[in-house]
């Protein structure tokens, strides 16, 4: 059973990458213990594991604050992207169970995108590559996506045009699956590298002109 601090963390975490906290947003220690309903000691140790965790941070003389991801923190997540998600997808099996996770984030982004939910696809897609380090069966490296992923989360909520964001990734995830099931890991994550790529460049793009803005 987890510590209550590591579970508070969990659920600070959800509605850190929902965007119920914006990027910037400085979290009263006082006032979220008490819409929490948690002791402060308890809070403290979810501040500490968020900012280990790169979701937080602490600002002299201003306390903690939601995490503003800069440029280089997008480029360092996408550098780790690639190590990560290529090799797991070049040794990965179609036979493997997490494929059928990849199916499903792939049809619930194409249903999003049907619906102009961006915010559905976008988690979509990000469980379609969290589903691809699932390839690896280790338990290690999928933690490491699954923070590696929430600061990304954060660079996009910073973004105000999100269908610009997620829409395009929709058809290349189909796209990746359809390499991996048919030519195999080391062609699907020839495919990767080219697609994270764009992805970064894409992410930078709309990064540099709202904040320009």
């Amino acid at each position: 059973m987890p510590a209550p601090d590591e579970t508070l963390a969990d659920a600070l975490r959800e509605r850190i990458i929902l965007g119920e906290f914006a990027p910037g947003t400085r979290l009263s220690e006082t006032a979220l213990a008490e819409l929490l309903g948690v002791s402060r000691n308890t809070l403290r140790e979810a501040f500490r594991v968020l900012s280990e965790q790169g979701l937080i941070e602490h600002v002299p003389h201003r306390g903690v604050s939601v995490a503003s991801p800069t440029v280089a923190d997008v480029v360092d997540i996408y550098r780790a992207r690639r190590y990560i998600e290529q090799a797991a997808l070049a040794a990965g099996s179609p036979l493997h169970p997490a494929v059928a996770d990849m199916t499903a984030a792939v049809e619930r982004s194409e249903a999003g995108l049907e619906a102009r939910d961006w915010r559905a696809v976008g988690t979509a897609n990000m469980a379609f590559h969290g589903a691809i380090v699932a390839l690896a069966d280790s338990p290690r490296l999928g933690r490491l996506y699954r923070d590696i992923a929430a600061e990304l989360r954060l660079a996009f909520l910073e973004i105000d045009s999100p269908e610009a964001l997620h829409a395009p990734f929709v058809s290349r995830n189909r796209e990746l699956l359809e390499t991996f099931l048919t030519r195999g890991g080391a062609a699907a994550a020839h495919e990767l590298h080219d697609y994270l790529v764009y992805s970064e460049q894409t992410v930078l793009g709309a990064f540099t002109r709202q904040h320009r803005g």
